[in-house]
């Protein structure tokens, strides 16, 4: 195939040199040059943005809870990747669970891809789970395509995903490192929560002690420590406890080849302003104070963190107990996909962070974790997935305009900067009414 060339010429373009002026040219799906503004390429179409725009890499997130198969009421690929790419996102990476079954061995892994099959409006990669007693399966996921590995120090939320006690994730951290995988892990130590304060009724307060700072830290810490003796690479899952971070650093200064990601929830959202009753700000870990969120966004700008992912973990309205406003027994997931864009740069402008450092954490930091050397960035070589960025333009959240599968988010009635205008996904612009361009993909071919 030898399609014609096609340019897109942006005053402002996002590269990995920084911001500029830019014709960026594309041939068969793929990034080929990036020139100067008023380059002349010969016969090519040429697609100019408006001077409100800015041409970005397509977003990478790697954190998404699909659902599909078994629990797609609760989210399915067809709305899922909807959303993702209405909200400029042109990669995502689905988590083993809440689907049924779990992506815990190859059948499983071969039942999702089924499932996805057809409805993918953006690309979409899986991540393998590692629970109790699949220590066997492991390498043949990993051989199958699969990112990593994700698992839980603590329940999960779902019988069918139990956690990995000391011993089991030495053993399955020794597995993975044997063929250099990743585990990714969702760390809060079980015994603090154990013994924390039980969470019930509508105080957002009871919450949030339930699930204290230092559940995270002793979790994170013993991740570590199991790292070192591993030599597991590790990624550490939505931290939202600023206190994590020393430990991080520790760990890096070290050597240790440790990553972690935070979640726009936890850059834009307080404890102090989530009103009583209100579950859909319910997540695991919680949204904690406001001194708390600043300490994560130093770390973000100190390089402590590396990326920021969604973690959309939908579920039908009804989990979340709209009815008692039970912050006890809702439901913990927020439903995001669509808008993690404009939630990270409303908050990022007022703190002089720069679009550059917005695609930094959003495009190129979850490309770099997951190993796909072909997404997030607009440089030759890369799949030409563009989001068209309108970062001066505002807009109130209407959930029911949202197309994530379920009409709630803790975002509904929020003012944002930032509308996503355009998508487009390896050379083409996405089309709802057109059919699903999407690929699946594997690790050793991303």
């Amino acid at each position: 195939m030898n399609e014609r060339a096609l340019v897109i010429r942006a005053r402002r373009a996002v590269t990995p040199a920084g911001e500029r002026p830019a014709a960026v040219v594309v041939r068969d799906g793929t990034i080929v040059a990036v020139e100067p503004f008023d380059t002349d390429v010969t016969g090519a179409e040429v697609v100019r943005l408006a001077d409100d725009e800015v041409l970005l890499p397509g977003l990478v997130d790697a954190h998404v809870h699909v659902n599909d198969p078994g629990r797609a009421e609760w989210e399915g690929f067809a709305t899922a990747t909807r959303a993702a790419a209405a909200g400029g996102v042109t990669t995502l990476v689905d988590m083993p669970l809440n689907s049924l079954p779990p992506t815990v061995d190859v059948a499983a892994l071969t039942t999702k891809r089924e499932a996805a099959r057809g409805k993918l409006t953006v690309d979409v990669g899986f991540w393998g789970g590692a629970v109790p007693g699949n220590g066997a399966e492991l390498r043949g996921l990993h051989e199958a395509g699969v990112f990593g590995f994700k698992c839980f120090t603590l329940h999960s939320g779902v019988d069918e995903f139990p956690p990995l006690d000391d011993g089991q994730l030495r053993a399955a951290m020794r597995e993975i490192a044997a063929f250099d995988g990743l585990l990714l892990v969702h760390a809060e130590d079980h015994h603090t929560i154990a013994s924390a304060p039980a969470c019930h009724g509508t105080d957002y307060r009871g919450f949030l002690a339930s699930r204290p700072d230092e559940a995270e830290r002793r979790a994170v810490r013993r991740v570590i420590d199991l790292a070192r003796e591993t030599g597991c690479r590790v990624h550490i899952l939505h931290v939202s406890s600023a206190d994590v971070v020393p430990v991080l650093a520790e760990a890096r200064a070290e050597g240790l080849a440790v990553t972690a990601e935070t979640c726009p929830h936890y850059l834009a959202l307080a404890a102090e302003d989530v009103p009583a009753g209100a579950t859909e700000f319910k997540c695991c870990p919680p949204i904690r104070d406001r001194a708390n969120r600043e300490r994560l966004w130093e770390a973000l700008r100190d390089g402590e963190l590396d990326s920021v992912v969604s973690d959309h973990s939908p579920s039908t309205v009804d989990l979340k107990n709209p009815d008692t406003g039970d912050f006890g027994t809702a439901w913990g997931g927020v439903s995001s996909l669509q808008l993690g864009l404009p939630v990270v740069w409303t908050q990022a402008r007022h703190r002089d962070h720069t679009l550059s450092d917005v695609v930094g954490w959003m495009a190129h930091g979850p490309a770099a974790q997951t190993g796909m050397t072909r997404k997030g960035r607009l440089a030759p070589g890369h799949d030409a997935d563009f989001c068209v960025f309108a970062p001066d333009e505002e807009f109130v959240v209407d959930v029911r305009t949202l197309h994530h599968r379920n009409a709630i988010s803790p975002y509904d009635g929020h003012r944002l900067a930032g509308v996503v205008r355009r998508t487009w996904l390896r050379g083409a612009p996405v089309a709802f009414d057109a059919a699903p361009r999407g690929r699946m993909l594997d690790r050793g071919r991303a």
